[in-house]
C-alpha cells in the first residue's frame, strides 16, 4: 500500500526553551501533514473531506528523540491504520531516514455540520483512504 510523504518545514518559533521542537507544535505538523494528504483526495476541489465537515475524535503521540531547529524540513510519513465506514485513523512518523522522532495516530470523523451530527464516510472518501490503508500490526 501507498504512504505519503509530507516534508515539513521547521519554524524558529517552534522551539522551546531548550532549543527543541516543543511537544504541541507537533500537532500542528500532523495537522499539515494530514491537510496535505487529504487535498488529494478531490480532483478538482482538494478539499473533499473538509467539504462536508470532519473532526478530529483523538490523538496519541510517542515521543522518542528530541528534534532540533534547523532550515532542512522534517519527514512525516503517513497512512491509514483503521477504516470502517465513520472513521478513519491515521498513523504517522516524523523522521529523517531511521532517525525517528515521534509516532502518532489520529483518528478523525466525517461530520455534518449543517445537521449537527456524525455521517458516514462516501464511497469517494474510502476509496482514497483505502489506498493508503496499512494495518496495524498486532
Amino acid at each position: 500500500m501507498a504512504r505519503h510523504l509530507y516534508r515539513c518545514p521547521l519554524r524558529w518559533a517552534d522551539m522551546d526553551v531548550y532549543g527543541i521542537v516543543n511537544n504541541v507544535v507537533y500537532l500542528r505538523y500532523l495537522e499539515e501533514a494530514r491537510v496535505d494528504l487529504i487535498f488529494r483526495m478531490g480532483p478538482t476541489e482538494g478539499d473533499a473531506f473538509f467539504k462536508d465537515g470532519s473532526v478530529v475524535v483523538s490523538h496519541e503521540i510517542a515521543y522518542k528523540q528530541q528534534l532540533a531547529h534547523r532550515h532542512e524540513p522534517v519527514g512525516i510519513e503517513m497512512w491509514v491504520s483503521h477504516l470502517d465506514s465513520a472513521t478513519v485513523a491515521v498513523d504517522y512518523e516524523v523522521k529523517d531516514g531511521d532517525t525517528v522522532y515521534a509516532t502518532a495516530s489520529t483518528v478523525m470523523a466525517p461530520f455534518d455540520f449543517r445537521r449537527g451530527r456524525p455521517r458516514r464516510l462516501t464511497d469517494q472518501e474510502t476509496a482514497f483512504f483505502e489506498k493508503y490503508l496499512e494495518e496495524r500490526a498486532a
